[in-house]
């Protein structure tokens, strides 16, 4: 797998884990009262992004490791 390959394939994989873990361990602010004024209820009271962009880094970096392993024995067959 060529580079512009693995990065493309990277940048597919960091976006999908993105997506994946960005519910999780959300609250809302309705969820405990306290919303702010002017914000949506329904916004994330700590959306904890750092951490969630870490672990989808973690999660294409597998998903890319398999890709590198696999599409080269399926291309030579």
């Amino acid at each position: 797998m060529s580079f512009m390959s693995a990065l493309v394939v990277f940048t597919i994989a960091w976006w999908i884990s993105f997506f994946a873990v960005l519910p999780i361990g959300v609250q809302g602010q309705w969820e405990d009262g306290s919303t702010i004024e002017g914000t949506e209820e329904a916004a994330p009271k700590e959306p904890m992004l750092k951490k969630k962009a870490l672990w989808a880094t973690i999660g294409a970096a597998v998903i890319t490791a398999a890709a590198a392993m696999i599409v080269p024995r399926l291309l030579a067959n």
